[in-house]
């Protein structure tokens, strides 16, 4: 095979590689490491956002502790929503506003870690 034939990746040298991770490239692929740490930690936080709102909007009709989905919802969003109600228990009128409090505290999240996390990751870039 001659050389107009090979590859791209096949035809680069060990010594090209190496000195384009001594000029910056390092910096280049912790930049992008971060950038993915942080599209991967908004995509799971918004999961679990829309999570949370839906157990909320299933709770206003009482649905059956038996069923599946209802207890998996459950698992889900207890270990989150148990602190925030020790911290804000429901009122006497019985509503609980600790679904909505994490929801601010997601939101939070993503526009103080996530947006921060990006920016770093571009400036490396």
């Amino acid at each position: 095979m001659g050389e107009k034939e090979r590859p791209f990746a096949a035809s680069r040298s060990p010594r090209v590689v190496t000195s384009v991770l001594k000029k910056g490239g390092i910096m280049f692929v912790f930049g992008n490491i971060i950038l993915g740490i942080a599209r991967v930690l908004n995509v799971v936080l918004t999961v679990y956002m829309w999570v949370i709102i839906i157990r909320a909007l299933i709770s206003w009709v009482s649905p059956d502790p038996y069923n599946p989905l209802v207890q998996i919802l459950t698992k889900l969003t207890e270990p989150v929503l148990t602190p925030i109600r020790r911290l804000v228990p429901p009122y006497k009128v019985g509503i609980d506003f600790s679904p909505f409090i994490a929801v601010l505290v997601i939101l939070f999240l993503q526009y103080a870690v996530i947006d921060t996390l990006k920016r770093i990751g571009y400036s490396m870039n």
